[in-house]
């Protein structure tokens, strides 16, 4: 029986709104437990105030009422309806309260409308209306992306959201890129960048100045009923032909700014070197840093030494020493409003497109041996047991005694010192080595989520065509600095919190009780199980992964628990950091690169009353909005980086088309199979219409296809044989034929009449919209 619920507006607008809806600010009369369908139009209503309390306080429920609430929300999560995000419940396939949206047109009142610039769940986009201001600020318009906070709508027909806009990033055009190509009948055509993207056409009198492999953008035309869609060149953006024409491509797809515009540059130059004023003075101190070879820029050096406290036997003293950036970079100037919109670097295999200037990044913040540098210093104390007793910040002026690379350090711990590494070898880098001994001991206490998957680097010519790939050695070089850091940042954390000054976390949720139930079931067709339990550790996870080390199995396992963690992002809120298993965590050591460590610097100077450069009042009430904009430019990053290796691999195999390749299953969907060449690290597709007589179903608790007939099939991460195809290297794309027999799978009866009793109902239900990935 529903509750009756009655409310008061008392003038608070966020109390307004349609009758019944359960608003903030509420009087409620309760003579029963809401229904499950008034807690999720709550939730649905209240994106903001979505947590546990705030459902219970809005319901009036106390004592055993929020038990009982506690378990309906859980019910929820394992049926997959609500998804939970920062400690906010919501419904699964629902947009963030906070979103990225593209404006794509008008309703017929004028409105505009924008759908999620990310996908949202496996169906149709959810369309947005957006609300414009009537302050002063500029009015979107068609073809803008804009941040903006969303709110369900809840009516039948309509936009599924209305949108109120917070932030307009750089204008767009309904422009799309391609690579200008002359046929040999003079006629010219736009090779397509993207994969779904179609061929065009274009007219001599729109060629615009664009010559052969120029790469461009184009307006579309309306496609005509027949033949290709014709389009007009609008920028002509460089050739192709060029070195590192191919992260080019990327540059422009994800709209990365990689051109400093001239103040930036001029504030650069104008910069003078820091001087001694309010620091400390370690220059004395045999600080090295341990960088790739390649590296350019060096931002973190280190140094440890035995504790000589009696008090501690057989503890170590470690020292994280990081650029002082924050004594450059100032909030409000224009290095940092570039800084902060390009939001961290971007690596390419062929370019880095850096978050800094090459005056501040390679020059003025580099830790260059034997050159004085400020920087904002760590010393933390660790007992023998690998446990942190104290720590200290400390703003000084050091100067790097060796710029070491990470093979040439472990050489040297192997018994290889050379003539930079030989005179430090006993008095620096053993007493390194035997920290990280120390610090390693606590790290396998405290048990991090430990995935083996291996990392590769693309190698390449002088003309910026690929060479090789190659997967580097992991060293525990790279081991000790990766501890040294994480340490570092966790210790930057405390700090803040300690002393109530606002942050940004790196924050990284637990595997969803949805996912988790996901990866269950898949293990349970392999024969081994996960413990239900609402406090999940990576433990857990690593128990399972050792269970299968060595195992045929073993990439398969690794690669699904991979897929069900949740992603890692910023935020001003701290959940801790799932992955890590620490309870608070910060990025502290890479401020050249990333704009969240040169925040958590700024709020180390604030805090700690270091001098010039510290957290403003104003930035700390962007701190939010901050978050949200650098967790997505960190994903726009990624997903760069990720295309230009496909494109550089595709074009590396463009002149093997018909050869053999051992590949491994990466990816399985109803359409076909997604594989991997592990020599290369680059993915195909394989169409489910390619794979023989049988008739294929998707299984997506076992991450299969299996013949519908013979019920053998294939599986995620299995090893096969594949032919290529066909490759379309600007699109990154390549087509494979499967060579390898389809095989029985592990439970292959279970999961057949599952996976054909869910394909029967989908067939019998309604379309719904798809789950939030």
């Amino acid at each position: 029986m529903a509750r009756r619920i009655t409310a008061r507006n008392h003038g608070d607008p966020r109390t307004a709104g349609a009758k019944g809806k359960i608003t903030d600010g509420a009087e409620i009369k309760q003579d029963y437990r809401p229904s499950r369908d008034e807690i999720l139009r709550y939730i649905a209503e209240n994106p903001d105030r979505a947590g546990k309390r705030d459902i219970a306080k809005a319901f009036a429920l106390r004592g055993d009422d929020r038990i009982w609430l506690k378990d309906i929300l859980r019910d929820l999560q394992d049926e997959g309806v609500l998804t939970k995000e920062r400690k906010q419940l919501a419904r699964v396939g629902a947009l963030p309260h906070v979103a990225v949206l593209d404006i794509f047109g008008r309703d017929g009142d004028g409105i505009l409308l924008a759908h999620p610039a990310e996908p949202v769940g496996t169906g149709e986009p959810p369309v947005v209306s957006i609300r414009v201001s009537r302050g002063g600020s500029p009015a979107p318009g068609i073809g803008d992306r804009v941040l903006a906070k969303t709110f369900p709508t809840n009516e039948a027909t309509g936009p599924a959201y209305t949108g109120r806009v917070m932030k307009i990033f750089e204008k767009r055009t309904d422009a799309v890129l391609g690579v200008f190509r002359v046929l040999q009948d003079g006629s010219f055509r736009i090779e397509p960048v993207e994969r779904r993207q179609p061929e065009l056409i274009v007219d001599k009198e729109f060629q615009n100045g664009a010559r052969n492999g120029d790469l461009v953008e184009v307006e579309p035309a309306r496609a005509s009923r027949y033949g290709l869609p014709r389009a007009k060149v609008l920028n002509v953006l460089g050739s192709l032909t060029s070195e590192k024409a191919v992260s080019m491509i990327a540059i422009h797809a994800h709209d990365i700014p990689h051109i400093f515009p001239a103040d930036v540059i001029a504030e650069s130059e104008a910069v003078k070197p820091a001087t001694l004023a309010h620091r400390e003075d370690w220059r004395d101190l045999p600080l090295v840093t341990i960088d790739p070879a390649d590296a350019k820029d060096h931002d973190d050096a280190v140094l440890a030494t035995p504790d000589t406290d009696e008090s501690n036997p057989g503890g170590v003293i470690a020292t994280v020493a990081i650029a002082d950036v924050a004594a450059y970079v100032r909030y409000g100037t224009a290095l940092d409003r570039e800084a902060l919109k390009r939001g961290n670097s971007v690596y390419f295999p062929d370019r880095v497109v850096p978050m800094l200037p090459e005056r501040i990044s390679n020059d003025l913040c580099s830790l260059r041996e034997g050159q004085d540098r400020p920087a904002l210093a760590v010393r933390m104390v660790f007992s023998a047991d690998g446990r942190k007793v104290r720590h200290s910040f400390h703003r000084v002026m050091m100067k790097s005694v060796a710029k070491l690379a990470y093979s040439q350090a472990q050489a040297a711990i192997d018994g290889a010192p050379d003539d930079k590494t030989g005179p430090i070898l006993d008095t620096v880098l053993k007493p390194l080595w035997d920290a990280y001994a120390i610090l390693k001991r606590g790290r396998d206490g405290r048990q991090p989520l430990e995935l083996d998957l291996p990392e590769r680097k693309i190698m390449l010519k002088p003309d910026g065509t690929v060479d090789r790939v190659i997967v580097p050695e992991r060293l525990d070089a790279h081991k000790l600095i990766e501890e040294f850091m994480i340490q570092a940042n966790v210790a930057a954390a405390e700090t803040l919190e300690a002393r109530k000054q606002a942050l940004v976390y790196r924050v990284h949720d637990a595997p969803s009780l949805a996912k988790q139930e996901s990866l269950r079931e898949f293990l349970q067709t392999l024969g081994l199980s996960l413990a239900r339990g609402a406090q999940m550790r990576p433990a857990q996870f690593n128990g399972i992964l050792e269970r299968v080390r060595g195992a045929d199995n073993e990439g398969l396992v690794n690669e699904v628990v991979l897929r069900s963690q949740s992603q890692a992002e910023y935020s001003p809120g701290n959940i801790g950091h799932f992955g890590l298993n620490l309870k608070r965590y910060a990025h502290f050591t890479s401020p050249i690169r990333r704009y969240a460590d040169l925040i958590v610097h700024r709020g180390l100077i604030a805090a700690l009353g270091l001098g010039p450069g510290g957290l403003t009042q104003d930035e700390e009430a962007r701190l939010e909005d901050v978050s949200v904009l650098i967790s997505g430019t960190e994903r726009r990053a990624m997903a760069a980086e990720r295309d230009t290796v496909d494109r550089l691999i595709a074009a590396y195999l463009a002149e093997r088309v018909d050869d053999r390749f051992d590949a491994r299953i990466s990816g399985v969907t109803k359409s076909g199979l997604f594989v991997q060449l592990p020599q290369y690290g680059a993915d195909g597709f394989v169409p489910v219409s390619t794979l023989g007589g049988d008739y294929y179903i998707y299984d997506e608790t076992a991450r299969s296809l299996f013949g519908e007939r013979s019920g053998k099939g294939y599986q995620l991460a299995d090893r096969v044989e594949v032919r290529l195809v066909e490759v379309a290297p600007m699109a990154g794309a390549m087509r494979f034929e499967m060579l390898t027999d389809p095989k029985p799978l592990p439970g292959s009866s279970r999961s057949f009449h599952k996976a054909k009793g869910r394909a029967r109902a989908s067939q019998s239900r309604p379309a719904s919209r798809g789950r939030r990935r």
